[in-house]
């Protein structure tokens, strides 16, 4: 593996998957001074979002990718994490020392065991909020808290990674990750349902553009039932939304 490119901490990153999400955090590290080595991604549509939020950034297989990198960012969903990593780990592809961090709410570091056993450096990192796989998120990012879980040891690391993507850190416990992910799916779920559910009536009386009428109803309903549990004094509704499945690498 390639040493530190310099002594101020920026790292080679690759990114494991192409979907809403990776492609932007890419994006955001890069913008924090980090070198982007590549990124894995096999749709067409992949491709397409991979070369327009990163232009210039090499597709890669992902074996290849992860040797290069100093930093792997693994952006897929929940149910291939697992393999992937043991996949991986089969292969001999992990390295010493290497950071390798996954954007899943519903795991902490512990699914990362077996490139835990090659000696990687663990962390999890969940940015909450929904993603659209564009530089719309960008901004977004900003406003958003991720959630971060590490041992003691190495979150400074979490933490710094998550401030450089644009987000504020906010520290789940490893054995509190699954209450997370429920919390956070119960409110991206609720609101996909609801929102489907009135636009789709107002539709059916004639009203043209449905959303013009329900965002800012929406928005202010948000802020005022979060205020009431006294939480915030001005809600952020993307802060609410769980990260979109991606549906590949």
């Amino acid at each position: 593996m390639n040493q530190p490119r310099d002594r101020d901490g920026r790292l080679g990153v690759g990114i494991i998957g192409a979907g809403r999400v990776g492609p932007v955090l890419g994006a955001a590290l890069a913008g924090a001074g980090h070198a982007l080595v590549g990124i894995s991604a096999i749709s067409e549509a992949s491709r397409e979002r991979a070369q327009a939020m990163l232009p210039g950034v090499p597709i890669m297989e992902v074996p290849r990718l992860v040797e290069l990198s100093e930093l792997v960012l693994i952006a897929v969903p929940d149910a291939e994490l697992p393999d992937l990593i043991a996949g991986l780990a089969r292969a001999g592809a992990w390295q010493p020392g290497q950071i390798v961090a996954h954007t899943s709410p519903l795991f902490g570091t512990s699914v990362l065991a077996p490139a835990i056993a090659a000696g990687v450096i663990p962390l999890a990192l969940h940015p909450a909020m929904s993603f659209t796989g564009s530089s719309i998120d960008l901004a977004r990012l900003s406003e958003c808290y991720i959630a971060v879980t590490a041992a003691a040891p190495v979150l400074p690391i979490a933490q710094a990674l998550a401030v450089e993507m644009g987000g504020e850190p906010i520290v789940i416990a490893e054995s509190k990750r699954a209450d997370y992910a429920e919390a956070i799916a119960t409110a991206s779920q609720f609101s996909a349902a609801i929102v489907a559910q009135s636009t789709a009536i107002l539709a059916s009386i004639g009203v043209d553009r449905p959303g013009r009428i329900l965002a800012p109803l929406i928005r202010s309903a948000v802020d005022n039932a979060l205020a009431a549990h006294g939480d915030v004094s001005g809600g952020n509704l993307n802060g609410l939304s769980f990260i979109e499945r991606e549906g590949e690498l």
